[in-house]
């Protein structure tokens, strides 16, 4: 009976700690494992965010670009090759214009996030995801939709 005590003993030794959010046991032994779980998840999430605003730029681009077309189509082609009335085409002021704004929008939205960052006094995405949550309302996780599409969608 001795022996089997101290059986016992070793055993709950090696039972895993609790998570502290979910009472269940954390995985022991696969800590890289998680870690590169982690890793491909923020890589998955960056390449879908990159996928997203190129295909909102190239969007809006081809957009701005159909409308002004559509619009005033003699200007649209004096714009395409620089004349002497017009000493820069179109085409390159507008790629120069492109270029400029999105290394302001880049640059800005990094200099928000870095104060952001800097002014919550975090070190990592887990510690953000947790000052966040602490500091906005959670986000109710209702089956049903409380927006009826119809309404919004409804000419007034």
């Amino acid at each position: 009976m001795g022996a089997a005590a101290g059986g016992d003993a070793q055993e709950g030794a090696a039972v895993a700690p609790l998570d502290p959010g979910r009472g269940l046991p954390l995985p022991r032994g696969t800590g890289s494992a998680a870690a590169s779980q982690e890793k491909l998840f923020l890589i998955k999430g960056g390449i879908f965010l990159g996928t997203v605003a190129t295909a909102g730029m190239i969007a809006g681009f081809g957009t701005t670009l159909a409308m002004t077309k559509k619009k005033n189509p003699d200007w649209f082609s004096k714009g395409i090759t620089a004349t002497a009335a017009l000493p820069e085409s179109g085409s390159s002021l507008a790629l120069r214009a492109l270029g400029w704004g999105s290394l302001y929008a880049w640059c800005g939205v990094g200099l928000l996030s870095f104060a952001i960052w800097k002014a919550l006094g975090v070190h990592s995405m887990r510690e953000f995801q947790t000052k966040m949550q602490s500091m906005f309302p959670a986000i109710p996780k209702n089956s049903g939709s409380s927006v009826e599409w119809e309404d919004l969608l409804k000419s007034k």
